[in-house]
This record gives C-alpha cells, structure tokens and sequence, in this order.
C-alpha cells in the first residue's frame, strides 16, 4: 500500500534542496515541517525578519553578531535542526542575514552536505500577501522557490486584517480595496511577475504551496487554482499543514504522455497496424488525441520504421513526433528517446502503446489523479489481475528508464519501486490487435459503446 504523501516527495525534492520560500499562509510552518522531513541534520535561515516564537519550533538557534562567526558555526558543526538568524530588533522579531552571509553559509553549507532552507519574506503571519518593492529577497544560489499561499483568505477582503500589503495586492489583482479575495484573486497575484513569481532565480524550479485545505471547499478551490498555475509553476501542492498525519491533500504538475510507435508492424488490409482505422481515425492519430484530451503536455510520438507515415498521419495535431533511428534494437531505444527529450518541468510520464486506440482519456485522467494525491513512482492499470496498459512513472523513475537495454520495457524497472495498482474494470484494455481476427473483434466490441 502506498503511503502517505510527505512534502518531500510531494515538491519532488532531492537530498540536498536550496530551498527558499516566500508568499503567505504558514510559510514558517511548512519549513519546520520540510525540515523534520530532512532531519536529522538541516540548515535554517533567513532573509527576513522572523518572530522569535517561531525560531522555538528549531532544535538549535543561534543569533550570528557578525559574519566572522560562520566558520566557527561550522567547524563545531550543524546538530539537529538549526536556525540561523540575526539578533533580536524588537517587537518580538528576529533579523534576517545580509546576502553576503547567505552566500558563506550556502558555501559552507555544500561542503558539509546540508540541505539549506531559507525564509524569503515576512507575511505578519497573515493568509495572503504581496511583495514590496524589497521582496523577496532570494540569493541566486537557490534551486527552488516555494511561493505560499493560504486559502483560507478566499471569502475575506482585501485589508489589513486579511492581507499583508493589501494595497500592492489589490492592484495585482485589479480589485478595489474592500473587495473579496477569490480563487482568481490567489491565481492573478501568484502568476504576476510582481506578484509570485517576483526575483525568482532563472533557473530556479518555481513551486505553488497552497495551504489551509482544512475541508473540501478549499481543497476544491486549490485544485481550480492549481489547474492554472500549472502553466507556468513547475510544481502546485495543495497542503493543510494542520493535518499532522496527512498533510499534502494533491500534487499538481505537468504529465507527459510518450506513445510509442516505432516498431515495423505487420501488414493488416493492406495497411501498416498502427495505422488501421478506429472509427475515423488512424490507430497512432486516435492515441495522440486522446493523450491530448487528457491533457498530457507535451505528448511525443517515437517512431521509427514508419516514421514518414506517422508524422504525415499525425499533421496538425499539437504532438512532436521523435525519430528513433535505433527501433531494431528494442522497446528500450525508444523509451531513452522520449525521456531524453523531456523538458525539466515535466514530473511524470504515462507511455501508450500505438496500438491500443481503445485507451480512455477517463483512463488516463485516472492514473494523473491517483498520482496526484501519492505521488506513486510507478502506476499502473490491473484488470482481472492482469497488468494492463498504460503505466504513469514518476520522475524518480527516469534515471532507470535510461539505463534500460534492449528489448525491454519499462516492466523492468517495477522490481525497483513500489508499483501503485489502480483496479480496472474493463477488460477490454488488456486485449492486443495481434492478428486480422483480433482487429474485427475489437471494432465488434466497441462498436456499440465506444466513447473516448
């Protein structure tokens, strides 16, 4: 059985994060929760001020009086959970760190291997928030930048009591002062250059965290402002970080679908298999729409003894079709080819066959939601205790796909994961058009029930 889902797993962290985070709505508490996930040795700081209650949640707090002592920190060595910061300045608030000291302890940090956390901006502890003219402060060295939000500011106004800089968010948003906090308010804000994705490294990995999904209204309303931010955030994790036992409540990124097609199929009527008529459609050209239904993006197609074929037959439709010069040797070279070819952002990938057109876009919608609340390294169908087609990997998976030889596929990468099986009921997508007789029983079966 699948655990639960940590906010390790759930923002696709390695071992070692330089992980900054910024925004509103329990930014502190997912850090110290992060932290614990991390432990037992983790590095803390800050940027920004930060209120000395909070710095209690650390094993270890140490206040720097100059940059002098950084080595001496670091020679006695990181113990614990420890937090760095600088002296009290009042109001119950802590000093955030010069970017010259961030930049030592960083230094310092790599050559101990420490994971590094960083608090990027102050929020008066408030759901909601937007930048001022010197936020967030985000040394170049971070890799990824969680941008926190708290949901429980939808149905509140845009003031003081609600949002920290409501003047500078309601402009964001192009709402009058007053006015209520929607889910389009959260979305405007944290997609606007000014808003949160402000002094965002470039090459930075950029991650939503929406929390307070303390019941299924809100959950529903991160998931609507999730489906958005997806077009621009790498990551979106809906979290009720009050929820000690299940804090992450879904995980939002892009899903790739990679068909593959590039093996010489036999002839059927005269035709190549994977271009065979399914009501209408070319096999290949019906599992590209699908894929794209189910908005898989981006979706590849390798082919490779018909490759002229398949590109024609796919023309127009939204798909990069892939060479496979190597096909003859296996399943293997076309898996390397697609997953080569993946852009960074893409967090999971479901393969189709080409020669399965009787693949549902419910189907695939269901391995991405399955994924979504386990974030699973290897998902697949089972159908009458058979291991059916499609399967979704998780990134975690893909340094193994590349390493596969050969004719095998991805079923040779199971024995190092833990398989999520998703029970399904339809037998027919475990059926193979392997001969003429198969085809005309696979139309016979869907002629009368065939809904994409």
């Amino acid at each position: 059985m699948v655990q639960p889902l940590n906010l390790k797993n759930a923002l696709g962290l390695d071992a070692l994060p330089r992980l900054a985070a910024v925004g509103a709505g329990g930014k502190t508490t997912f850090l110290m929760q992060l932290a614990r996930e991390f432990a037992p040795d983790v590095l803390l700081t800050t940027s920004t001020h930060l209120a000395v209650e909070q710095a209690a949640q650390a094993n270890t707090h140490i206040i720097l009086h100059s940059q002098e002592e950084i080595t001496a920190i670091f020679k006695k060595g990181i113990h614990g959970i420890t937090l760095i910061t600088g002296d009290e300045v009042g109001e119950g608030r802590l000093a955030g760190l010069p970017l010259k000291w961030l930049n030592q302890i960083a230094h310092l940090a790599d050559q101990a291997n420490l994971p590094l956390l960083v608090e990027a901006d102050g929020s008066r502890r408030l759901p909601l928030k937007a930048p001022a003219s010197h936020e967030p402060v985000l040394p170049t060295w971070v890799r990824e930048v969680v941008v926190c939000a708290g949901l429980s500011a939808i149905g509140a106004s845009i003031d003081s009591r609600h949002v920290h800089r409501p003047e500078i968010l309601a402009k964001l948003a192009h709402q009058e002062i007053g006015s209520a906090v929607t889910s389009k308010t959260i979305t405007t804000v944290l997609m606007d250059a000014a808003g949160g994705l402000k002094n965002i490294p470039p090459n930075a990995k950029k991650i939503a965290l929406l929390n307070q999904a303390d019941d299924e209204l809100r959950e529903a309303a991160g998931g609507q402002i999730a489906r958005d931010l997806i077009s621009i955030y790498d990551n979106v994790v809906i979290t009720s970080l009050s929820d000690m036992t299940a804090p992450v409540k879904g995980v939002y990124a892009p899903t790739a679908g990679i068909i593959l097609a590039a093996g010489k199929s036999d002839r059927f009527f005269g035709e190549q298999k994977v271009l065979l008529d399914w009501f209408g459609e070319p096999f290949v050209r019906q599992v590209a729409l699908t894929a794209l239904n189910a908005n898989l993006d981006p979706v590849f197609v390798i082919a490779g003894a018909e490759f002229g074929a398949i590109k024609q037959t796919l023309a127009g439709l939204p798909v990069v079709v892939l060479e496979n010069k190597d096909w003859e040797t296996g399943q293997s070279s076309s898996i390397r080819t697609g997953v080569r070819n993946l852009p960074g952002r893409v967090r999971s990938i479901i393969f189709l066959l080409a020669d399965q057109p009787q693949v549902t876009r419910t189907m695939l919608t269901a391995l991405i939601e399955e994924h979504r609340q386990t974030a699973a390294p290897i998902i697949a169908p089972l159908v009458e205790d058979r291991r059916a087609n499609p399967v979704l990997f998780d990134r975690v998976t893909f340094k193994h796909l590349m390493a596969l030889q050969g004719d095998t596929g991805g079923r040779s990468v199971f024995s190092k994961y833990q398989v999520d099986y998703l029970i399904w009921l339809d037998r027919l997508m475990i059926f193979d058009v392997d001969t003429q007789e198969d085809y005309s029983r696979l139309l016979t079966a869907y002629g009368a029930r065939y809904d994409p």
